[in-house]
């Protein structure tokens, strides 16, 4: 289900890139020749996956990133300019689903962590990559975005809350990057069978717990969705929430459209 994108002499700096999205897009975007760099908590899995990646004959590394930390999210900015000189694509992917309880019972901790990873996390990557990307006049940012950030689920606020804040500093990014060669970009990918998913259907919380596996798409095709944004496809789409729920967003990609 490759596109034709050649991403040779570019690097993509991937957070939560241990599992689901994260990791999909790490080893698709490294499958159309980008250096990747992988972001994520979990150091054991995140030099697995780079070690994978490599034994193919691709260029990966890994590096451990708390997003909550602009410090750490600016050493995995400044790895990937040190590994490569380049930072073409940062995929703003890191997001958390727990708490998973209503708002009265909410622990305030939790609570505020998850904002902290949803949207504080986001506004570090951008802060953090965009003077390079601006220095070198091109680069693209793909924060992952959600349903959930138009629409107020039961047991959700905090998620709902936090990308609905990351959605408007992904319209807010845009207009500051106006005339400039660097993109920033949503992405929409509805529900995805990933263990976030796991979690979900577990809580038992919403109708969003309820919905059979099988409508839920692979985390492949959301780094196609991802790769594509990234390529020129994706500049007419920046500022916005590109989905995959729609026919023509599946379409633009090359996924398989809905019946």
């Amino acid at each position: 289900m490759l596109q034709r994108l050649d991403f040779n002499g570019k690097t993509a700096l991937i957070t939560g890139a241990s599992f689901g999205i994260g990791l999909a897009t790490a080893k698709k975007m490294a499958d159309y020749g980008a250096t990747v760099i992988l972001a994520a908590r979990t150091e054991q899995k995140i030099e697995e996956a780079a070690k994978e990646i490599s034994a193919k004959g691709q260029k990966a590394f890994a590096i451990v990133c708390d997003v909550t930390s602009y410090q750490s999210f600016c050493e995995a900015v400044e790895l990937a300019i040190a590994t490569t000189g380049r930072l073409d694509f940062l995929v703003n992917n890191a997001g958390v689903i727990d708490p998973m309880t209503s708002l009265v019972e909410s622990d305030p901790d939790e609570w505020v962590q998850a904002v902290e990873v949803n949207y504080k996390g986001v506004y570090f990557g951008l802060r953090a990559a965009l003077p390079y990307m601006l220095k070198q006049n091109s680069g693209t940012v793909v924060n992952i975005s959600s349903g959930a950030a138009d629409k107020a689920l039961h047991g959700w606020s905090h998620y709902c809350s936090s990308k609905a804040a990351a959605k408007m500093l992904t319209k807010a990014a845009d207009q500051e990057l106006q005339g400039s060669n660097v993109n920033v970009v949503g992405l929409s990918p509805g529900t995805v069978a990933t263990p976030m998913m796991e979690k979900i259907r577990e809580a038992k919380i919403n109708p969003v717990s309820d919905l059979d596996w099988s409508v839920h798409i692979s985390p492949d095709w959301v780094a196609e969705g991802i790769a594509f944004l990234c390529g020129d496809g994706g500049r007419e789409y920046a500022g916005t929430d590109f989905t995959l729920k729609t026919n023509e967003g599946r379409k633009a990609v090359g996924l398989p459209l809905i019946e």
